[in-house]
């Protein structure tokens, strides 16, 4: 996994890349080695209020990575919203200016992630969704903002693009891919609050 630190106070976002306070409005990046340590975790059954919805779903999946810096996230219900084998595929502007993608499992963003967002802290919501329903089949843009505090400035934003489908009983997310929205890079207006 690829992580990012601008010079400052960092955090590592859900999407799996490292957010930065920034102490000026100059920006120093430098490559960093995730720090890997494996998070167990218990496949159980889901909440029904999580997985009952489309709602429900995009409530727990942001809701899982979000608390105060040393409260555990509840991993093994996070596991318990998508299906067997997800990938996460996290999209951004490399140093260069190039897109690049990087693949992950999900136990893979959990090892990665853990750690930093239970040491520093981490919150994320939704601030606008647009969602596309076929049928059984949901596609879900997310915008979401990140910080360190429930309600304190944001220090990041991203765009999740998640597809969804209803198996009769229950909602899944069969896939996540990410885009971790760079500093100073506007988003097209259909994807921010009206």
């Amino acid at each position: 996994m690829r992580l990012t630190s601008i010079v400052g106070l960092s955090v590592l976002c859900s999407s799996g890349f490292l957010l930065v306070l920034a102490t000026s409005s100059s920006f120093a990046h430098q490559e960093l080695k995730p720090r890997l340590s494996h998070v167990p975790m218990q496949r159980r059954e889901p909440r029904t209020e999580d997985v009952s919805s489309i709602d429900g779903m995009i409530k727990a999946y942001y809701e899982v990575v979000s608390g105060p810096a040393g409260q555990p996230r509840d991993w093994n219900r996070d596991s318990t919203l998508y299906i067997p084998g997800i990938r996460f595929v996290m999209i951004r502007a490399g140093k260069n200016g190039q897109t690049t993608a990087q693949s992950m499992s999900h136990q893979e963003f959990v090892d990665a992630s853990d750690a930093t967002m239970v040491e520093k802290g981490f919150y994320e919501h939704e601030v606008h969704r647009i969602t596309h329903r076929a049928g059984d089949v949901a596609h879900i843009f997310s915008t979401s903002e990140q910080g360190l505090s429930p309600n304190g400035p944001a220090q990041g934003r991203s765009i999740d693009s998640l597809e969804l489908y209803w198996d009769g009983t229950r909602w899944w997310i069969a896939s996540a891919n990410i885009w971790e929205v760079s500093s100073g890079e506007s988003l097209p207006s259909e994807f921010l609050p009206k």
